[in-house]
């Protein structure tokens, strides 16, 4: 008989997680790591759910049974390559009967089955009040083209805590943020994958975030974390013009070019009719350090914009010359020496 566990215990158990929910809820948002395993297709859901409402209950069953019953052998085929060792953890929306059915069918097989309590509706509560744990956090600041992500991805190898909003959203915060990316989460599947990252965290160690607005492309930074961002001291690197625009040349010299105009074009407002078309012919002319210096006018400004609005905490790290491991090193011993001074409460 399947074992009914609730999210934290469902999350930690052994075995592969199969959603069975349909495809289209899948995409809209899913437990990071989970397969879909659709129990129906997006049509067959819907023909169940319309029986449902018109007949009721048993006659839904019945259908159900008459939609999934000739596909017995091949759900049990595919779980068996996806699952070797036998053990299976599964959910569908409400930890109903889909999740239900299929454990049955998958049990008479042969297989441990995990059932998650409340379905995928119970993981996003869970998740949910996550966002709302205390968590010191140190936050990492800097102009455009300082190198903040390959800094953040050195801290993490040095064994601290990091949460890279970026990588989840899949864009890098600017006009230019999608270029060379994957297609970005929905905002839900976002913020699943944060609260998978916010629960393994140690809440007396602080978590290094890369200063961001409220939106990363399509994406929101849940509320209750961003509030938390607003209070955290910054460590704020700094590099020099030319290393910054040579940063930037390596991000962005695969980038197709028509890309990147469009990209200049979506900031014309900001950044001026004539700059905008001086940028454009630049890049057209594969001058791309100088189109980019030209476009940087209008970043810096308006990161200093912001920076003079914001009321917190400022700690300026020179990192002109060094390699993004002693960058690392540098803002990790510059935001120890900021706690042992006692110079700021990072609640630890």
């Amino acid at each position: 008989m399947s074992k009914t566990l609730n999210p934290d215990e469902f999350l930690q158990d052994p075995g592969v997680i199969l959603d069975v929910r349909s495809p289209a809820e899948y995409t809209q948002g899913h437990i990071p790591g989970a397969i879909s395993f659709p129990l129906f297709s997006d049509q067959e859901r819907a023909q169940v759910g319309i029986c449902y409402k018109q007949k009721g209950r048993d006659q839904a069953v019945e259908l159900g049974f008459a939609l999934v019953g000739p596909r017995c052998a091949d759900l049990i085929a595919q779980a068996r390559i996806l699952a070797p060792d036998g053990k299976i953890r599964i959910y569908c929306w409400r930890g109903g009967m889909r999740s239900s059915g299929v454990a049955w069918i998958l049990e008479m097989a042969g297989f441990e089955v995990f059932l998650l309590n409340g379905g995928y509706k119970a993981f996003r509560r869970w998740g949910r009040s996550l966002f709302s744990v205390s968590q010191p956090i140190i936050l990492l600041g800097g102009m455009t083209g300082t190198g903040k992500t390959e800094i953040l991805n050195a801290l993490r190898t040095l064994g601290e805590q990091t949460l890279d909003l970026e990588d989840l959203a899949n864009h890098r915060g600017s006009s230019y943020g999608a270029l060379g990316q994957p297609p970005q989460p929905t905002n839900e599947q976002f913020w699943n994958l944060i609260s998978l990252q916010w629960s393994r965290f140690q809440r007396h160690q602080p978590v290094w975030i890369e200063a961001e607005s409220k939106r990363i492309g399509i994406c929101r930074v849940p509320q209750e974390i961003f509030q938390q961002m607003e209070q955290a001291p910054v460590i704020q690197i700094q590099r020099t013009r030319e290393e910054r625009l040579s940063l930037l040349v390596e991000l962005y010299g695969t980038a197709n070019r028509e890309d990147l105009i469009q990209a200049t074009k979506r900031i014309h407002k900001h950044l001026g009719g004539l700059r905008t078309s001086e940028a454009i012919n630049l890049i057209q002319q594969e001058k791309l350090t100088e189109a980019l210096d030209l476009i940087l006018h209008y970043y810096d400004k308006a990161y200093t914009y912001d920076l003079q609005k914001r009321s917190r905490l400022a700690y300026c790290v020179d990192i002109s010359g060094k390699s993004t491991r002693e960058a690392a090193i540098l803002v990790r011993q510059t935001a120890q020496e900021i706690l042992s001074k006692d110079c700021v409460s990072l609640g630890i």
